[in-house]
């Protein structure tokens, strides 16, 4: 049976703004990686950095989010099961910094942004130890905020100073994330924070007002709350933050995360992990609420044990893409990390500590199907099949269409896209990113369990 595909240019969504991940706890280790990768003769850390940003040589993500750390790793404080989950603090003491710090990971921003990252966001944790109540960047007690509102200036000054020194140097620097996942109890594993929304307010306040007094960082924005779980407290977050003028003149777009996790509860079970009824009910609700501000997707990952690096992780990846761009309406999409050394199904790509290589996955040329063609500024418009198991997003710029057809089922799937032609890039248990030219649209086959971009124009 072949199935028709009908866009229609006339429904316009939002506008694209990019494709990331995050450089937390693995650029300190792979910033230090200068010997030579054999296949490519070049540092492996400059490798790993073009297969993740450069348009020509990798997958062309445009967004690199950098961890400002806490100060755990300076310190060593706190309960860390993973050095790699302790981040060094620039500062040495009030108004004093070590800008030598954290090299490795400096490295790897610097080196993203060469590749092709023209949009880096600063992200903490954890404010700098010397500011939170218990000493340390995480909490000692269950959901208890460690950073008091008396302290939200001086984190904010501290914030915009590590800012400002990048912004000079040179680096895209675009957004500050002040807080992240501020639901979460944070008593240890890694570097975190909890905020009350109230602690939400007074942070992005003082930070607001901070950024306001610093030419030199004209045209840098906040960014957040980035909400551990649109389900629990989003939007009384939320509110706090669009209510108050100063932030909200310094805030463009809201960030979340869309991690959802799986809990056991009888009867509710079900309603509370409709996934798509919360992304419905979130977007709407932004919609009617505040239409101006974009919504943002700013961590993912596939919270599942092993090392998946087949079609099984990059078919789950693909559908959440799916789900949070079409359902949620999210303007730019970001793996919460890039590269992973752990026995765990997340990152793009994998690196081993000891031998000091690393392995692709498929989740990483599924990503690039995406971020190597739909481009920053492009226009979602409306796509519809009777087919309801082909996941299906459509984007329109300067008279190029590019369509992204997923189709996770164990069966090929012939459609109609109507007369013409158009290039075909396919990734599936066989192929990564295999271009396929001057494809009949008419009869467009897509393969079992694969992630495809067409591209018309």
């Amino acid at each position: 049976m072949k199935y028709d595909i009908k866009i229609d240019s006339g429904k316009k969504y939002q506008t694209m703004q990019g494709f990331g991940a995050s450089g937390a706890w693995w650029a300190q280790e792979v910033g230090g990686w200068s010997q030579l990768d054999e296949l490519s003769g070049k540092p492996v850390r400059d490798r790993i950095s073009e297969l993740l940003y450069s348009k020509d040589n990798g997958i062309g993500l445009e967004i690199y989010r950098y961890n400002i750390g806490g100060g755990s790793a300076n310190s060593g404080k706190g309960d860390f099961w993973n050095r790699l989950r302790r981040a060094e603090c620039f500062e040495v003491s009030e108004g004093k910094y070590d800008w030598s710090r954290d090299a490795n990971a400096v490295y790897m921003m610097r080196q993203a942004a060469k590749d092709g990252a023209d949009e880096l966001i600063l992200f903490v944790n954890s404010p700098p130890e010397r500011l939170t109540i218990n000493g340390k960047a995480h909490l000692d007690k269950n959901f208890v905020p460690n950073l008091k509102k008396k302290n939200c200036p001086a984190f904010a000054r501290f914030v915009m100073d590590v800012t400002e020194h990048f912004v000079k140097e040179g680096l895209p620097v675009k957004y500050i994330s002040p807080v992240n996942e501020p639901q979460w109890k944070w008593t240890g594993g890694q570097e975190g924070c909890h905020y009350r929304p109230w602690g939400v307010h007074d942070a992005l306040r003082a930070c607001a007002e901070e950024l306001e007094k610093r030419p030199a960082l004209k045209g840098v924005k906040l960014s957040g709350p980035e909400s551990g779980d649109i389900r629990f407290f989003n939007k009384i977050y939320i509110c706090g933050l669009l209510n108050d003028k100063v932030i909200k003149r310094n805030l463009d777009a809201i960030d979340v995360h869309s991690y959802f996790s799986i809990v056991k509860i009888p009867l509710i079970t079900d309603w509370l992990n409709d996934r798509r009824g919360f992304l419905r009910r979130f977007g709407k609700w932004m919609a009617k609420k505040h239409p101006e501000i974009p919504v943002k997707m700013s961590e993912w990952t596939h919270m599942k044990g092993g090392r998946d690096k087949g079609m099984d992780s990059a078919l789950e990846m693909a559908k959440i893409m799916f789900e949070d761009i079409s359902i949620m309406n999210a303007a730019s999409w970001q793996h919460w990390i890039a590269v992973s050394e752990v026995d765990f199904c997340d990152g793009l790509i994998y690196i081993n500590l000891a031998g000091k290589t690393f392995e692709m996955t498929k989740r990483y040329y599924a990503t690039g199907n995406l971020s190597l063609f739909v481009e920053r500024g492009a226009r979602r418009i409306d796509i519809t099949c009777d087919n309801k198991d082909l996941q299906l997003l459509a984007f329109e710029k300067n008279g190029k269409t590019t369509v992204i057809a997923v189709n996770p089922s164990q069966i090929e799937v012939e459609c109609n896209f109507g007369n013409g032609s158009a290039e075909l890039i396919v990734t599936n248990d066989e192929f990564d990113l295999k271009h396929f030219q001057n494809i009949d649209t008419g009869s467009v086959k897509l393969s079992a369990r694969s992630v495809n971009t067409l591209v018309w124009g």
